[in-house]
This record gives C-alpha cells, sequence and structure tokens, in this order.
C-alpha cells in the first residue's frame, strides 16, 4: 500500500476529508459544511476539499463514502438522505471534476472497511460492520475488500426485516423505503427514543435512556428489548454468513451492556452446536467512515 490517499466522507451536515500515508497514518484532516440541497455546490464542496488535502505526491487516489449507493444499471444515486444526489450521476460527475482517480461506496462499507484493515476487524477475513446509530446499516468486507453484490445492495442489513420469534406479534412500523418493519424500524437510536415516548409520554435521548435504566421501568424494558433484537438480527447474519468478526458502530454501539448481552444471545441462537463469533466495538469510532473512504483504492 504505497501510495497517498485520501478518504472524503459526505454527510447531511458536513463534509469530512482525510489524508492517509502509505501506512495508514493520519496526515491531515478538514471539515467543511454540506452545502444542503446543492447538487453542484457538493461537488465543487468535495473538489476543493480534496485539493486542499492534496500534498502534491505522484499516485494520490480519493475515496468517497456516501449516504445511498449507485444504480448500476444507469450510474443513477439512489436511496440516498441527501436527496440531492437521487437520481443524478454523481459518481461520474465528481469523477470528471477530480484530477485524481475516484471510488465511491456507501458510508457504511467505508465503515466496515475501515475495521476489517486496521481496527477492530483487523484479524478477520470476514468481517460484518453494522452502524446503528440515528438509523442502522452494514456493510460485508472480505480480505479487506468491500462486497457489494451483483446489484450494489451487499449489507443492506437495516432494510431487512425484523426477525419475529414466538408467535410476536405487533403494528407494523413503515419505513422510508416503502416497506414496513426494517430493522431500521426497530434497532436505531431513533426507534428507541420514539418507544420511550409512547410508553411515557416523556421524551428521552438515549444517552438518558442509558442513564435512567436502573430507576426507570421502561427505559429498562425498551433497553433489554433493543439488546434482544439487535441479537436476533444478528443471529440470521451469522447463519448466513458466518463472519469471523462482527464490529459495531454508530451512537448505540457506545452502550456498554451490549457487549455483555448480545454475543451470548447470538451464541445461543446460532444454528450451530458451537458459536464464538465476536462482537466487537468499532477501533476508530466516528473517524471510520472517513478511513475506509481512503481505503477503497486497494493495490494489487
Amino acid at each position: 500500500m504505497g501510495i497517498p490517499r485520501i478518504g472524503i466522507d459526505l454527510g447531511g451536515t458536513k463534509i469530512e476529508g482525510l489524508l492517509l500515508d502509505a501506512e495508514g497514518r493520519e496526515l491531515n484532516r478538514l471539515r467543511v459544511p454540506t452545502p444542503a440541497g446543492d447538487y453542484d455546490g457538493t461537488i465543487r464542496a468535495i473538489v476543493e476539499l480534496v485539493d486542499a488535502l492534496d500534498p502534491g505526491e505522484p499516485g494520490l487516489t480519493v475515496g468517497v463514502g456516501t449516504p445511498g449507493s449507485v444504480n448500476r444499471r444507469n450510474g443513477l444515486h439512489r436511496n440516498s438522505n441527501s436527496t440531492c444526489l437521487n437520481g443524478r450521476p454523481f459518481e461520474q460527475d465528481l469523477a470528471a471534476a477530480l484530477s485524481h482517480p475516484l471510488a465511491m461506496a456507501n458510508d457504511a462499507n467505508c465503515f466496515a472497511l475501515s475495521e476489517a484493515v486496521d481496527g477492530a476487524g483487523h484479524d478477520g477475513a470476514v468481517v460484518f460492520g453494522v452502524i446503528i446509530g440515528t438509523g442502522c446499516g452494514g456493510g460485508v468486507v472480505f480480505d479487506r475488500r468491500v462486497i457489494e453484490g451483483r446489484n450494489g445492495i451487499g449489507g443492506e442489513w437495516g432494510h431487512a426485516a425484523l426477525p419475529r420469534r414466538d408467535g410476536q406479534a405487533w403494528t407494523p412500523r413503515p419505513c422510508y423505503c416503502g416497506r414496513t418493519d426494517c430493522l431500521e424500524q426497530y434497532i436505531s437510536g431513533t426507534a428507541l427514543e420514539s418507544e420511550y415516548l409512547a410508553a411515557t409520554g416523556n421524551r428521552l435521548t438515549v444517552g438518558d435512556l442509558v442513564e435512567r435504566r436502573e430507576s426507570d421501568a421502561a427505559a429498562a424494558e425498551i433497553l433489554a428489548t433493543f439488546q434482544d433484537r439487535l441479537a436476533e438480527s444478528l443471529v440470521w447474519v451469522v447463519d448466513l454468513l458466518d463472519p469471523d468478526v462482527i464490529v459495531l458502530g454508530g451512537g448505540l454501539s457506545n452502550i456498554d451492556s451490549i457487549y455483555d448481552v448480545v454475543p451470548q444471545l447470538v451464541h445461543e441462537r446460532a444454528f450451530s452446536d458451537h458459536c464464538d463469533t465476536p462482537i466487537r466495538k468499532a477501533k476508530h469510532g466516528d473517524s471510520s467512515g472517513v478511513r475506509g473512504a481512503a481505503w477503497l483504492h486497494q493495490e494489487g
């Protein structure tokens, strides 16, 4: 990996850029506001950020992590909460505006790649990365390469249906994707806060829920249900993919009890007489997305 590389993390409110050296050491980091709703302005902001980070060395590459993904049939961006990108040839237009080779991937895939290369999953060949924050998503990495799949939707775990066991039934929850009962509607920070509001009539942040779980029965029940749902949702990942490591990121990954409760439940429920899949907290935290974007260009 003997080339300098720039990673760009395109978020809804900010664009972060990172320059790594050949060994993955951080050399420079910059942030600029995202020009919300401005397609051309977003491209200009990324180009200017790359130019500001460019060390002037030959062979520089640029990787960009974005919400959503590229439709391989027509090259148009889709499924992004930065809606100005949707239906536009974003990857093509950005590549034309940059003077360096470009690679682009979904931000959850970038998270998984970062943790697989030199993070909490560095010792695994197959790594499943999970982001559980405001929403939830996933990414699959094999041998330090993102697996996007035939349709470019590999790892879109957040829009699989919540597994139901033991005759469980509840009122379906609509998702912005047009379907109901996606994982994102149950194992995200937004979901937990909505459940607490419905149960008590009061608004609390996830951080408040965690702090009050010893004295607040509703908070304790919601967090316990969340951990059970997270475990059940990871069981089918283990049964289908059997990854070497599962890495958790996003705001909810900071709930320490996850790492005591969820692995045990997954190991008990997986379709095997023995399961020891490690479930780890991300090493690079909020920096995983931009670091993974930088690693999108692989040598060899």
